[in-house]
This record gives structure tokens, C-alpha cells and sequence, in this order.
């Protein structure tokens, strides 16, 4: 016997449902006591406790993208959607008219104390003028970051006293990347190559969300200080 498609049975649901919008989910009633419907990255759910029951059935949209959200082909660091440490979303869309520095950092590196204390350092310079700078943590290299994201945050605060935003740990390379340094990579990636390199490689973004500077590893935080006063419009 075919099996209906998801679009075929999805059709039938809607047309034996009635909505009501009143609520932020939807609710259905006279509809199957349970299904669920997949097609690309969301699932379409409807379901309910007991076909007998007379509760409305709830439906839901789910979208299979967990870091973040973006558009099809973004063409600026403002259209991304990111986690912070404690898994709330961050709209970069906050940060237009900022300059924005984006570091990938890791605690047990042998990069990580000169360059803690560097951004530190230009943030505290700078972060008046219109300076941003956003930290992802990273485990990708050497397994140098593998604290939760309290212990993270309570190493770069209590130690750095690094007042900048630090994020969600992620992964910057691979089939994981997180979407924002997918983005990153392919704006800025023509002569350091694809791939982040190792911890603490840092992207500038200009005040419209655009990568204009990709710095390795090795550079210096306070190496790209005239860079960053180019950006903020400092002689």
C-alpha cells in the first residue's frame, strides 16, 4: 500500500483542523491524536495525550539549527543569531555602528595569557569609542578549552577580568562550524586559507557587519591596534 507523502498527509491535517492563533503555540482540535511530519531541517508535530481526550492538540514548528539562525546567503555579521554562556540568543544585529573583534580563545593555550591580557587591555581602551569584542570558545585545538562554560567564564573574568562578551563554546571548523565562522571563514579566508588556524585568530568587522581583517594566531592583540582605530575613525 502507498504511503502518503508528508505534503499529501500535512494537506489533509489542515484541512480537518481549526486554528486558533489566540495563544503563542497553535491549537488544533478534531485532528489525529498524533503526527509528525518532516520536511528539509523542521519537523511538523501535532500530538495529543489520548485520542479519547478532548484537550486541543498542540503543533509546533521545529527548526533543526542549534547555534544559530541566519538567512540563506547572509551578507553581513548582523544577520546572525548566536548563543551566550548561559544559552540565551544574541541577535548580532545589536552591535551595527560597533567595530567588532572575534576571537576564538581557549584557557590551557600557550597563546592564552598574552592574549587575555591584551584584548583585555584594548577592550578597556577602546570599548567607549564603539569597540566590541565577542569570544567563542573553542575546543577544536589540542582539546586546550575543555571547561564548561561557567568554568570559562569564571577563568576569564576572575583572571583576565575580561569585561567583553564571552559566548557558547563552539566549533570553528568542520562539519560543525558554527554558521557565524562559516560566514567569517568565507569573507576573509583567501590568504590564511579556509580553515582557523589554532586558538586566538581574530576577524575584524567593520560598523556595518562587514570582515574586512583577518589576523593569525600568532598576531598580537595590541599588533592591530591601528587597525582598530582605523575602524573607529581615530587619528
Amino acid at each position: 500500500r502507498r504511503v502518503p507523502s508528508a505534503t499529501k498527509q500535512l494537506s489533509y491535517l489542515l484541512r480537518r483542523t481549526h486554528f486558533d492563533f489566540s495563544q503563542n503555540s497553535i491549537s488544533l482540535l478534531n485532528s489525529p491524536s498524533k503526527s509528525n511530519l518532516s520536511c528539509g531541517s523542521s519537523c511538523f508535530r501535532i500530538f495529543q495525550s489520548h485520542p479519547s481526550s478532548t484537550r486541543p492538540l498542540l503543533c509546533s514548528l521545529r527548526t533543526d539549527r542549534t547555534m544559530a539562525s541566519q538567512s540563506q546567503n547572509p551578507q553581513s555579521v548582523h544577520e546572525f543569531t548566536v548563543k551566550d554562556a548561559r544559552g540565551n540568543d544574541v541577535d548580532l544585529s545589536m552591535y551595527k555602528g560597533k567595530a567588532l573583534l572575534i576571537v576564538n580563545v581557549a584557557s590551557e593555550c600557550g597563546l592564552t595569557n598574552s592574549n587575555y591580557t591584551e584584548l583585555s587591555k584594548i577592550y578597556e581602551k577602546y570599548k567607549d569609542q564603539g569597540l566590541e569584542i565577542l569570544a567563542f570558545p573553542c575546543n577544536q585545538f589540542g582539546g586546550q578549552e575543555p571547561g564548561n562554560n561557567e568554568q570559562i567564564m569564571e577563568f576569564a573574568c576572575t583572571r583576565f577580568k575580561a569585561e567583553y562578551p564571552i559566548f557558547d563554546k563552539v566549533d570553528v571548523n568542520g562539519t560543525n562550524a558554527a554558521p557565524l565562522y562559516k560566514f567569517l571563514k568565507s569573507s576573509k579566508g583567501e590568504l590564511l586559507g579556509a580553515n582557523v588556524k589554532w586558538n586566538f585568530a581574530k576577524f575584524l568587522v567593520d560598523k556595518e557587519g562587514n570582515v574586512v581583517d583577518r589576523f593569525a594566531p600568532t598576531t598580537s592583540p595590541l599588533s592591530i591596534e591601528k587597525n582598530i582605530k582605523k575602524l573607529l575613525g581615530i587619528s
